[in-house]
């Protein structure tokens, strides 16, 4: 199994979103509404047989400019559980097209303005738990 997959998993995941373009690795320009999947941790040995690994990944959810009312709005509706959450579209294959044993939300942090290219973006990051061997 590689990482790769799993990325691919999530992006598969995320494209039920209506809208949103989502991309695997972090892209050089952001194209809003965007969810960019990044890799943050590995810890190993989480079984028995060692096998098992936990990948965290952070999936980047950036929305219009900061300035712009419908992109708070259109965050809430991202960060709220339930139909056209980030988190119900993530969870909706939770092996990941066969590559994982399970994949959850863990939380939602960072939720307000990010600057990217000098310019400040509504966005929010979601803290993926996937385990794999």
């Amino acid at each position: 199994m590689a990482i790769s997959n799993l990325r691919t998993g999530l992006k598969n995941n995320l494209a039920t979103i209506s809208g949103l373009r989502v991309v695997e690795t972090l892209p050089d320009v952001v194209n809003p509404p965007m969810a960019m999947i990044g890799i943050e941790r590995v810890q190993y040995n989480k079984q028995n047989n060692r096998s098992m690994a936990e990948y965290t990944f952070k999936v980047t959810v950036v929305l219009g400019r900061v300035s712009e009312r419908s992109a708070q709005q259109a965050m809430d509706v991202y960060i709220a559980p339930g139909s056209g959450s980030i988190k119900y579209a993530i969870e909706s294959d939770r092996t990941l097209g066969g590559y994982a044993f399970d994949v959850f939300v863990a939380e939602t942090t960072a939720i307000g303005a990010v600057s990217i290219n000098a310019l400040d973006y509504y966005s929010a990051e979601f803290s993926v738990q996937v385990f794999a061997s």
